[in-house]
């Protein structure tokens, strides 16, 4: 552990490491020293695959692959994970429906479910490998104290019952969306209560998925069900299924078989009969949105600075095109002689993410507003749109590229490799 860093990373999951990883070669190449402080100790067994029926997942948009492309870890990734091959989308009860296809887009899958462990031990994987001796993984360990410095932050580490006093230009907070640092910090943040709960859960159907995943609308709520690896022979499918916070307890209360049966009812055999069902869980859903996402020196990054629905399975996409650009402002910063933590630097990374970021949560939030309305109008309205979408090849194409990530230019993340 050195005393000083060009950063600090607070927070070594998913959206941390990636940063981390984005930086990786102009680590070196430019002489960045960087720290990622993760209170969960680190696995040392290297890309160890642990299959379980029950590992959550997440959904990785089709513009979602040239980022990992370009950290040097796509082909790995793609040892365990599941393309996208086609999306329907369905209004239950009404005639309101819509295809979507990989082969009519030209691509090779619409996007890709992977595994949120197996994401992981990629991610630390490469942070490991010897290129990356600029990088230390500081864990277990968390920050106890950041405090703005003229040019610099002072950044308290408490690890193994000790606390160590650290520098840095530059402090990213991706600790998730209940970090502690942020409310220490005072940052404020603006939310919107859904009364809706995410029920989650991996289930079986008794037929190959084919590589389809669907988006079902139901009086109770919309439902998603994602496809995934076999395992063990079975077939597995990713449910979230959004609910009211009362049907949500009555739910989960339910033995496995009468689970089944209600979901079976709801979702319909377009799947197949399901046959059986992981653990469940549910957490309550609300859209959350940091007043601050910069500060000199400091920057809040992923489901610390934004939280979102998850009907349209962009949030995890948008912390991601959030880490290109971000990892993109600090290689030029560098270049060019300029302090990480430039406040006129980091102004600059936030003004390119915030119309993605409108767009992104304001289509999450429209979508879910429209999806659950029991408004006659609105529901005749919306199967309208969704009949017009299916039949009209421009629109189709147009509302694709937005659901793959592909709608407007993303951040393209540099190459340092024989640069010096």
């Amino acid at each position: 552990m050195k005393q000083h860093y060009d950063l600090i990373i607070v927070g070594g999951g998913m959206v941390g490491a990636s940063l981390a990883c984005a930086l990786v070669p102009a680590a070196e190449a430019l002489g960045l020293d960087i720290a990622i402080v993760e209170p969960v100790p680190l696995r040392r067994d290297g890309l160890s695959y642990q299959p379980s029926y029950d590992a959550r997942a997440t959904a990785l948009a089709y513009g979602s692959r040239s980022a990992y492309e370009r950290m040097g870890i796509w082909q790995t990734l793609t040892q365990h994970i599941t393309p996208i091959g086609e999306i329907h989308v369905s209004d239950r009860g009404h005639f309101g429906a819509s295809r979507l296809s990989a082969a009519q887009q030209q691509v090779p899958a619409l996007g890709y479910v992977i595994e949120n462990h197996w994401l992981g031990q990629v991610l630390l994987n490469r942070l490991q490998a010897p290129e990356c001796g600029r990088i230390d993984y500081l864990c277990p360990a968390e920050v106890a104290e950041v405090i703005p410095g003229d040019g610099q932050m002072s950044v308290t580490i408490s690890r193994d019952g000790c606390t160590s006093a650290l520098t840095c230009e530059l402090v990213v907070m991706a600790d998730g969306g209940r970090s502690e640092l942020r409310q220490r910090l005072g940052i404020g943040y603006r939310y919107s209560a859904y009364e809706q709960h995410a029920l989650i859960a991996n289930v079986s159907p008794d037929r190959p998925h084919r590589g389809i995943a669907y988006e079902r609308f139901t009086d109770q709520g919309p439902m998603a069900l994602l496809p995934l690896q076999e395992q063990d022979g079975q077939h597995r499918c990713a449910l979230v299924w959004t609910l009211s916070d009362d049907d949500t307890q009555t739910l989960m209360d339910m033995d496995d078989a009468g689970f089944l049966a209600q979901l079976q009812q709801r979702f319909g055999y377009r799947a197949g009969r399901f046959v059986q069902v992981g653990e469940r869980h549910a957490y309550p859903l609300q859209l959350v949105l940091a007043e601050e996402q910069v500060r000199a020196g400091l920057v809040v990054l992923g489901n610390a600075a934004h939280a979102l629905h998850p009907i349209a399975g962009q949030g995890y996409n948008l912390a991601l095109r959030g880490v290109v650009s971000l990892a993109d402002q600090l290689i030029d910063a560098r270049r060019q002689g300029r302090s990480l933590g430039d406040l006129a630097v980091l102004q600059a990374y936030h003004e390119r993410m915030r119309s993605d970021q409108q767009r992104t949560i304001g289509f999450s939030d429209g979508t879910m507003k429209l999806f659950t309305s029991r408004n006659p109008l609105l529901t005749l309205g919306r199967n309208l749109g969704l009949q017009a979408l299916d039949v009209c090849p421009t629109a189709k194409t147009l509302f694709a590229r937005s659901a793959m990530g592909l709608d407007t230019p993303a951040p393209v993340l540099q190459q340092w490799e024989g640069r010096s």
